[in-house]
């Protein structure tokens, strides 16, 4: 599953947690499944009958079910039919089938009817509405298939399933496997499609979807592949399919296994709470990342569906063909996918430099695992809230940048045996992290498990000093490593820090080829086989580490580095330096001089990274009296490098230097507020809403917001009255629905809030739209308010399942001890426990950023005063 938000924190089990796992004596072998939802009244009703192993004599079975209404439940044994007491246990979501007689070893079966709702929390079997008329449709992951069908609702307990649906004449189904037949009746006005029978899968990974879905049809080595969508979507579906057409060949050729779920459908769902999600056979998607106009689309737009797309099909291998035993795992899901997604678009457009996407991905992992509150990959879970905040950054980009330092050092053809080798042995079976490790260590005959096992088992993200020195035709080095912490005022000892088997890779002017050190204590030395007074630590930015040099040492490799290191190195160096300086290990002014130095970078990236630490720096470093010469030196060095790209462009321009154009646009005009960049946007603002194709997507939302930022009342007024013309258009639509958060009327704003709780939003988006102005500085105290005042009707609407859990983590935004204060005694009287983790990590944010700001403003002020002049 893509998740939109990560959460963030660890959770200790209870004993009545531990009470949530079945009982092992009872195995599910295959589910016979026949659904009838009436989409008018948000109810359906259910047939099925479970095969079931029974592994040691029983006169109880125990199963998961939420929101379930039993009718006639019957249990077979050796020919002899029982009716079974039902024992409803709804804390735990489970219910015990009891029968008069003694269940004996072997098979047996279950017979169930039931109802149940099609809930509107984006969850189980719900209800999702679009164009006027209804939908019916799935999400299971992580613990929401009791919810459609009494189940073993565990990943070990994989089963086959067969599925039917009867629905409403005029409509149609899709489900995982392939359809067989669409037969009338038996109930009039409706008629009944049924589906072929899937491999052996987790409950979690069964999808039906109801209503006038359509298709648009191709294959990918003889594999049938869809993509399908309301019929106002259909012309938005050719990306999607040509993307899914090449990904699914790359990995049937990467792997060595072909896709093994019979048929491929990826479909538009109107309502999703998450991203998508991997259903063996039949994903589904939030709209806005599965379509793509193919007139209008931008870089930003055709990248992340690719993306998205590629990470769930890899979920048919990993995740789908080999799962986790347990959630504590779904590393072994979310970060495999998260690793495997760019390879086949490496492959299909090698002009993405989606290299320098992983190195941002370590970013998103990093500012997570530099907390205290962080946990390790590998977390024991237990329930369904523990289970759900798992789905996190530590899950998804930690183990993916984990397991491509992993790669970097042992070889990608080598790694590919063993990950293949570790696909064939697991396949339709489970798996757990040491099961992963032994087997590519095995084949590849490197120390996969000693690096591994301690990169997954333990929390944080270590920190390598390197000290360098030219003796000769050698340099001689020293390593050190310890913990980072990310927060100025923590007190830690390096010699209580864990260790880490971390492959430290080096990269020196003239060197053809990488030399690593696999540094496995607490300090090591190693040689280079030349004289390099400022040797580079992280070959490629593919390891796992942060590195550390001293001020003047970044400071000379900032005076050489758009010659002598790659693109992705240079990512990497700035990304390292800004944690120091978030940590208090260097001043902020090294950042400073090094972000100057590559100012005039050509690399769409390496501006994002700058232009983030930047728009920190302004709101949350520089004293007040400081901001207008900080604004100053922002438009003095930066303008420049916009004047020369102009705007808008053409829309010829490639598209990397749209995307550099689109970052300086707002670094100018928002963190240097420039008055004139602003008044420009907002005349290309007006003319974008006249005639779309008067800006290049690439460049279209940041202009939107940038206007927004120095907009008015009529503006705001220009941008609303567009949203309901552009339901048919995914990224259009949120264009303008993102941009209202770069208001900062405090009447707008008020708007935008008052907005976000109407039914003229989806449920979806609410907490997205909250959220983000929780995140602004001129919002978010007002949004803040807004929550508290409102938070009865916020849990009713969105539910705990990732609406509130994402409002909660938003307060990581705000930036002093007393705001800090308040917000924990609100969370404190108004308990979330599907975000416990989310707000303990948004708590040590607030502080650490407290603690960046005493630390590190006078620093900036002093900076300001030698250089910005």
């Amino acid at each position: 599953m893509r998740k939109l938000v990560f959460s963030l924190a660890i959770l200790a089990c209870s004993t009545a947690a531990i009470a949530q796992r079945l009982p092992a004596t009872v195995m599910p072998t295959h589910y016979v499944l026949w659904f009838a939802p009436d989409l008018q009244n948000a109810t359906f009703r259910g047939r099925e009958t479970i095969d079931i192993d029974v592994r040691s004599p029983t006169s109880a079975v125990t199963l998961n079910a939420a929101e379930i209404q039993f009718s006639d439940v019957t249990i077979t044994s050796n020919g002899r039919m029982q009716t079974a007491r039902v024992t409803l246990d709804e804390k735990n979501e489970m219910a015990t089938l009891t029968v008069p007689r003694v269940l004996p070893k072997g098979p047996a079966s279950i017979q169930i009817t039931y109802t149940g709702l099609l809930n509107d929390k984006l969850r189980g079997f719900y209800l999702s509405k679009a164009n006027g008329r209804r939908y019916a449709v799935t999400q299971m992951e992580a613990t929401d298939a009791r919810r459609a069908f009494p189940s073993f609702d565990e990943p070990a307990y994989k089963a086959t399933f067969d599925v039917s649906l009867m629905i409403d004449n005029g409509d149609t189904a899709i489900s995982n496997g392939a359809q067989l037949s669409d037969t009338p009746g038996p109930e009039q006005g409706r008629h009944t499609l049924v589906f072929a029978r899937t491999p052996k899968m987790s409950s979690y990974l069964v999808a039906m979807l109801v209503g006038n879905f359509v298709c648009r049809s191709g294959s990918a080595d003889d594999i049938a592949v869809r993509v399908c969508s309301t019929p106002d979507k259909l012309p938005l579906t050719g990306f999607a399919l040509e993307a899914a057409q090449q990904e699914v060949k790359f990995y049937n050729e990467w792997t060595g296994i072909k896709y093994q779920f019979g048929k491929l459908d990826i479909i538009g769902v109107p309502d999703f709470a998450a991203g998508a999600m991997e259903n063996a056979g039949a994903i589904t998607f939030r709209e806005e990342y599965l379509f793509a106009d193919p007139q209008s689309a931008s870089l930003g737009t055709r990248k992340t569906v690719a993306s998205i797309i590629s990470h769930e099909i890899a979920h048919q291998w990993f995740g789908d063909l080999v799962t986790m035993k347990w959630w504590d795992d779904i590393w072994l899901n979310e970060g495999f996918a998260t690793w495997m997604a760019n390879k086949p678009l490496a492959a299909w457009h090698p002009e993405w430099q989606v290299d320098l996407d992983e190195v941002e991905e370590t970013q998103v992992a990093v500012s997570t695992d530099a907390l205290r509150t962080t946990r390790p990959i590998r977390t024991n879970v237990e329930t369904p809230d523990q289970i759900n905040e798992v789905f996190d950054g530590i899950a998804y980009q930690k183990t993916a940048s984990v397991l491509r330092t992993i790669e970097n050092y042992v070889g990608p053809d080598l790694f590919r045996k063993g990950v293949a080798s570790y696909l064939r042995k697991y396949s339709f079976a489970n798996a757990a992290g040491p099961d992963f490790w032994t087997e590519v260590a095995r084949v590849t005959g490197k120390p996969v498990d000693r690096i591994m096992k301690p990169y997954i088992e333990q929390s944080g993200v270590p920190v390598v000093k390197i000290d360098a020195k030219c003796q000769g035709n050698t340099t001689d080095i020293s390593l050190h490593q310890e913990r980072f912490a990310g927060i100025a005022s923590a007190t830690s000892t390096a010699s209580a820090s864990p260790l880490w088997a971390i492959p430290v890779c080096f990269k020196t002017a003239g060197a053809s080829a990488q030399q690593c050190e696999l540094l496995e204590r607490r300090d090591q030395k190693t040689s280079l086989s030349s004289c390099s007074a400022n040797p580079f630590a992280n070959a490629n930015g593919r390891g796992y580490y942060f590195s550390e040099y001293s001020s003047d040492e970044v400071r000379a490799i900032a005076r050489t580095a758009r010659g002598s290191l790659a693109a992705s190195e240079r990512l990497s160096l700035l990304g390292d330096e800004w944690w120091m300086v978030r940590a208090g290990r260097h001043d902020i002014g090294v950042y400073l001089d090094l972000a100057s130095a590559l100012a005039a970078d050509e690399v769409p990236s390496v501006a994002e990274q700058i232009g983030r630490s930047l728009a920190y720096t302004r709101e949350d470093v520089v004293q007040p009296g400081d901001t207008p010469r900080f604004e100053e030196w922002v438009r003095r060095r930066f303008g420049p490098e916009l004047t020369t790209l102009g705007l808008p462009g053409n829309q010829s321009d490639p598209d990397d230097r749209q995307s550099r154009r689109a970052t300086l646009l707002s670094l100018v005009g928002v963190t240097g507020n420039a008055a004139d960049v602003q008044r420009q946007a907002g005349e290309l603002a007006l003319k974008y809403i006249d005639d779309p194709m008067s800006v290049p997507g690439t460049l279209a939302s940041t202009v939107l917001n940038v206007a927004a930022y120095g907009g008015d009342a009529m503006l705001y007024d220009r941008y609303m009255a567009q949203l309901p013309k552009l339901s048919d258009k995914p990224e259009e639509y949120y264009r303008f629905f993102n941009a209202l958060r770069s208001f900062r009327d405090p009447a707008l704003v008020q708007r935008t809030l008052q907005f976000a709780i109407s039914p003229d939003v989806r449920t979806q988006d609410t907490s997205t739209l909250i959220g983000g102005l929780i995140g602004q500085p001129w919002s978010r105290d007002t949004a803040w308010a807004f929550v508290k005042a409102n938070w009865d009707t916020l849990t009713k609407l969105l539910g705990v399942f990732q609406g509130i859990p994402r409002i909660a983590g938003s307060v990581g935004a705000f930036c002093s001890r007393e705001k800090k204060a308040e917000v924990e005694q609100f969370f404190k009287e108004h308990p979330v426990p599907a975000a416990e983790r989310t707000l303990r990590q948004a708590f040590e944010r607030i502080d650490n950023c407290a603690a960046v700001k005493e630390r590190q403003a006078p620093a900036a002020s002093m900076w300001l005063a030698s250089t910005a002049r």
